[in-house]
């Protein structure tokens, strides 16, 4: 009896291994070789891509450029016509581009897109005929060889994983303007030479416990805006949420909360460009980051992202031509334009219901610290209505100009333009224009290092016009061209991730030369019996400023800044705008 129970147990698990060959070819991935509780190692992933490439001839695998960590960047693509010319395909083809392994920690996206390129290969999925896809299979490739299993505090599974912060300890979904990173700059030139219609992030994120294994982060519909924006909120984001509702994989938007319960409403999260999804918004493409719930069993997360990734696939064959449309359309729609936003806030008249699935927590009397703390019951679950409020508007706005005049010596910024295929121009002579100049009127600056800097925040201008002699070989960078979105969010001071603010310019914000009061004393004392006004200004703030009429050095500082002594350069901010109904140049003799 023991010798047939063994032999019936041997042939079940031969028949399970060729069932598991039938589905999979020669090519399981380690995730499903492990049973699903392990993600692939950097080395795996890129020999897995490679087998793949040697056998499928819709499948090409090339190295294309670097990264921090010494170890090149790759990316995949699957075309079923074997065709991987870009700038040809592209024109009838939808494009999708898959980013995995940003935090290296959330390894959901890798394995899964492993599974899909290869179950399109060999056939178990129907070949796209209008898409192509292109992954990034391991984007932070230094995070990912820092492998450890205790880094991920809140997650389950798998059993160990790459860490947060890339070879220089960057995170680098804050890095897509500034570029600090290697990575960074060679995502710039995938993105530029793939051009996606569709940008997919994949994710992992805990800010509170639901029901749900997947959430979704679409960027922000208002500041994608007009028709590509209505397209996104009104048709791509229910499509997806309701296809894989039919493949019961429910789906909510991204609860955007940290130590609070969500029936007590959530907003939209603002994916400011220095996120990836956010990044890629400036060039009208459609962009998200997958979520999935870290709490939820690791095969359950990489599946689930998987079936996301097939249902967007179904989109974009179904409604890729309008997609296209849309984005071919946005290219001019700046024309338009007269205003750009800088700055936005949640629409407090504008909200969504969801009927969303949770769970009930309590608020507990913590044994560890004594203060209060949250505790869910997975035991009781529900369904409630609760107020998502998913709708921005423009706080803050420029002017747009004709173009922006850039000083030499800003060859770091003039690099990223490049970078970001930004078109402009070298003035060829000493030449006098009519700008719009900026002095920085006002800033905050955080208190802790963020990414490497100490961003500026609540940024204040001053503006004039003026006559300006710029120097042959400064930079013009007209604003009427497709990328004009990126240079108004990094050239504009008070825009969130403006230049100014990640301190590309903070040389500026230091006064080089100063005085010496017992010289200055009489020459100040000259200003105010010359200068009446001068006197009656300085005699009101003294009235009305205690602090300043306690400061003597504050007083003389005062007027010094009002003299012909003081420089120009400090807090002037060396970019121009060139109106749009500016004065005509006027060559210098």
């Amino acid at each position: 009896m023991r010798c047939i129970l063994s032999a019936l147990i041997i042939l079940l698990f031969m028949a399970c291994e060729t069932k598991k060959e039938d589905e999979v070819g020669d090519f399981p991935t380690h995730f499903e070789n492990s049973g699903g509780t392990e993600t692939a190692t950097y080395l795996q992933v890129v020999d897995f891509y490679i087998q793949l490439a040697k056998e499928f001839p819709e499948i090409n695998f090339q190295t294309i450029g670097e990264t921090d960590s010494g170890h090149p960047l790759h990316i995949a693509t699957y075309n079923p016509e074997g065709d991987f010319n870009f700038k040809k395909v592209g024109i009838e083809k939808t494009i999708i581009l898959i980013n995995n392994g940003i935090h290296p920690g959330e390894s959901d996206g890798i394995d899964a897109t492993m599974m899909l390129y290869r179950d399109f290969a060999i056939g178990k999925l129907a070949p796209p005929e209008n898409t192509i896809l292109v992954s990034i299979p391991m984007y932070n490739i230094g995070g990912a060889l820092n492998r450890n299993s205790g880094t991920r505090a809140n997650q389950n599974g798998p059993v160990s994983y790459g860490f947060r912060g890339n070879a220089k300890n960057y995170d680098l979904n804050r890095d897509f303007i500034k570029a600090d990173t290697k990575n960074a700059r060679t995502f710039a030139k995938i993105f530029h030479l793939v051009n996606p219609d569709i940008f997919i992030d994949n994710h992992v994120s805990n800010g509170a416990d639901y029901q749900y294994t997947l959430t979704h982060l679409f960027t922000q519909h208002n500041k994608l805006g007009g028709q590509l924006g209505n397209y996104l909120h009104e048709e791509m984001m229910p499509k997806l949420e309701k296809a894989l509702a039919i493949e019961n994989w429910d789906i909510s938007p991204f609860v955007n909360i940290y130590n609070a319960v969500p029936e007590q409403g959530f907003s939209q999260f603002m994916d400011h460009p220095r996120y990836s999804s956010g990044y890629t918004t400036l060039w009208n493409t459609l962009g998200m980051m997958v979520e999935t719930h870290m709490l939820k069993p690791y095969d359950q997360r990489v599946l689930g992202t998987y079936a996301l990734m097939e249902q967007m696939i179904a989109i974009a064959e179904t409604d890729g031509k309008k997609i296209k449309d849309l984005r071919k359309d946005a290219l001019t729609r700046h024309e338009k334009w007269t205003y750009y936003p800088t700055r936005w806030t949640i629409d407090t008249t504008r909200s969504s219901i969801l009927s969303f699935k949770g769970y009930e927590a309590d608020t507990l009397i913590s044994e560890v610290t004594g203060f209060p703390r949250l505790k869910y019951d997975r035991n009781r679950p529900f369904t409630k209505e609760v107020v998502y409020t998913n709708y921005m508007r423009p706080s803050d706005s420029i002017k747009i100009p004709k173009a922006y005049i850039v000083k030499k010596g800003c060859e770091e910024i003039m690099a990223l333009m490049e970078l970001n295929k930004i078109a402009f121009e070298r003035v060829q002579k000493d030449t006098l224009v009519t700008v719009e100049s900026y002095k920085i009127k006002d800033y905050r600056t955080q208190q802790n290092a963020y990414e490497g800097h100490y961003p500026h925040y609540d940024t204040q201008i001053s503006r004039h016009r003026e006559q300006v002699l710029f120097s042959e070989g400064d930079y013009v960078i007209a604003t009427d061209q497709p990328g004009i979105r990126y240079i108004l969010e990094t050239l504009e001071p008070e825009a969130v991730d403006s230049f100014f603010n990640w301190n590309f310019f903070d040389a500026i914000l230091q006064q080089k030369e100063h005085f010496s009061p017992y010289v200055f004393e009489d020459e100040a004392a000259n200003m105010l019996e010359s200068e009446p006004q001068l006197k009656d200004s300085f005699l009101l703030k003294k009235k009305n400023d205690p602090n300043f009429a306690g400061n003597g050095y504050a007083q003389l500082d005062w007027l010094y800044k009002r003299s012909d002594h003081y420089e120009k350069a400090h807090l002037q901010y060396p970019v121009y705008r060139w109106p749009k109904e500016g004065d005509d140049w006027n060559t210098v003799d």
